[in-house]
């Protein structure tokens, strides 16, 4: 499966651009997210799930139509459970999401590279979540203490992950 081409974006651009913004319009997510897709660097409008150790309402964004958007997941940071695997991440693939940025862990790294789709999280963990049918869908969510609502614009590159109230232009 070939990978999408790069977005034209820079995120160091976005934010030399918008250093003085202090509306809180322009926010910039802490260096704590690993690149574990297979598309390095994505952008969209977001889409948010909350949830803890339950990826229930995860499988069902990424098996919904994603029309080149990016899901935020806030897992609320825990390094105890996955809540994207290799099959969510090929589902999100295939139904045209531009990434998924989770707040909390990822498994299957050799299926999330191969996967035609932008992934970050904080690190890599091989136990699945438990199915409790728990969270919330579009909800604003604080990520690593940064606000990220639906319908906010979503940058990320090898440089870092940006959020927006708007489309970002270079």
């Amino acid at each position: 499966m070939t990978a999408p081409s790069s977005p034209a974006f820079s995120t160091c651009d976005f934010c030399d651009a918008h250093k003085g913004d202090d509306s809180g319009a322009f926010r910039v997510l802490p260096p704590v997210f690993q690149d574990l897709g297979g598309v390095p660097a994505f952008c969209g409008p977001v889409s948010t799930v909350k949830c803890f150790e339950d990826n229930t309402l995860v499988k069902a964004a990424v098996d919904s139509p994603g029309n080149g958007r990016v899901l935020v997941v806030d897992g609320g940071g825990s390094l105890r459970k996955a809540l994207v695997g290799g099959n969510l991440a090929a589902a999100a693939a295939r139904n045209g999401w531009a990434g998924v940025v989770v707040d909390g862990c990822v498994r299957d790294i050799a299926e999330l590279r191969a996967a035609a789709v932008g992934i970050r999280a904080l690190a890599l963990m091989p136990l699945p979540t438990e199915k409790r049918n728990e969270g919330q869908r579009d909800v604003a969510v604080q990520i690593q203490g940064v606000r990220v609502r639906p319908g906010d614009w979503l940058y990320a590159d090898a440089d870092g992950i940006v959020v927006s109230a708007t489309p970002l232009s270079v």
